[in-house]
């Protein structure tokens, strides 16, 4: 097959495959199409190689449409690649892509198709070729509205990412107010880290475990041992106001609790708004990054010890 410079530019931005590698694809299969496949299954194969890496680095995108949301989290290797313009706009299409067919899982994220016609599982391996890093799609995370009220959406960064689902008993879309309540109570998610709605959702699993700690933490302080009985019960009596989204300080203004800001809303409004579900994904959460030593790595390259 005869080829210009022009059919190897278009080889490279249809793959994102190297000047020499579309050049050598065109020379062994003497198609345009062939040339894409045999680049594919190259690329492939190294992607898959590239399976066994610790990709903790990425980002978490959102998509809201109407009553229904999700949170994406897609990792890579590098903070470099995750600020890739093709990395973030996979990210963004999966998001979007689990919203418009109402997926709830991983698996069956992996399994549909994008806008492009390719699976989010081909769309992988085919990014996985153009930025050489492994890719992996870990979490899903969706939260639904059946009546009134409004999904309210915040990401930090690419590093933190919050759905609150927040409920009323009429519509207040058009509400200013409530509007900004809805995103400060994500702001308050992000920033505060609460783990329960409220107090009567600690459960006695969590209030023995964290006694656990308070008490681990007073012996390490050189605390008498009669006494941390009792500061542990303090303590405790504290936890709601530490853990709980309606019980804790509100962030913009530390003498107001969340508690009492949805009641002041909810009075100017003339309605009932609570909050019913809120998700906070972190970024890596839960991944052993591996520890690079990179004298080592030097010297093995260069046969040093």
């Amino acid at each position: 097959m005869a080829y210009t410079a022009a059919d190897v530019k278009n080889l490279r931005e249809t793959t994102g495959a190297g000047m020499m590698d579309c050049k050598k694809a065109l020379d062994e299969t003497g198609d345009f199409q062939k040339a894409v496949d045999y680049l594919r299954a190259k690329g492939l194969a190294a992607a898959a190689k590239k399976q066994s890496r610790v990709a903790a680095e990425g980002t978490i995108a959102v998509a809201v449409k109407g009553k229904l949301a999700a949170l994406v989290e897609v990792n890579c290797e590098t903070d470099f690649f995750a600020k890739n313009d093709a990395f973030q706009a996979f990210a963004s299409s999966a998001a979007n892509v689990a919203v418009d067919a109402h997926l709830s899982s991983v698996e069956a994220l992996l399994s549909a198709k994008s806008s492009n016609g390719l699976t989010i599982k081909d769309n992988i391996s085919e990014l996985t070729i153009k930025i050489g890093e492994k890719i992996d799609v870990r979490r899903l995370e969706t939260v639904a509205l059946d009546g009134h009220g409004m999904i309210g959406s915040y990401v930090h960064s690419g590093k933190i990412g919050v759905l609150t689902r927040v409920e009323t008993d009429k519509d207040l879309t058009g509400h200013e107010g409530f509007r900004e309540l809805v995103k400060d109570l994500c702001m308050q998610i992000a920033a505060a880290d609460p783990k329960f709605l409220n107090a009567s959702e600690i459960d006695e699993t969590y209030k023995a475990k964290e006694a656990e700690i308070y008490a681990a933490q007073l012996r390490e302080q050189g605390k008498a041992e009669a006494m941390i009985p009792n500061i542990v019960k303090g303590k405790l009596n504290k936890l709601a106001s530490e853990v709980c989204l309606y019980e804790q300080s509100f962030v913009k203004d530390s003498d107001v609790t969340v508690g009492k800001l949805i009641e002041k809303v909810s009075k100017d409004a003339g309605a009932s708004i609570r909050v019913t579900k809120f998700i906070k994904l972190n970024l890596g959460e839960g991944i052993e990054k591996k520890s690079e030593n990179f004298a080592e790595e030097i010297a093995k390259l260069t046969g040093k010890n």
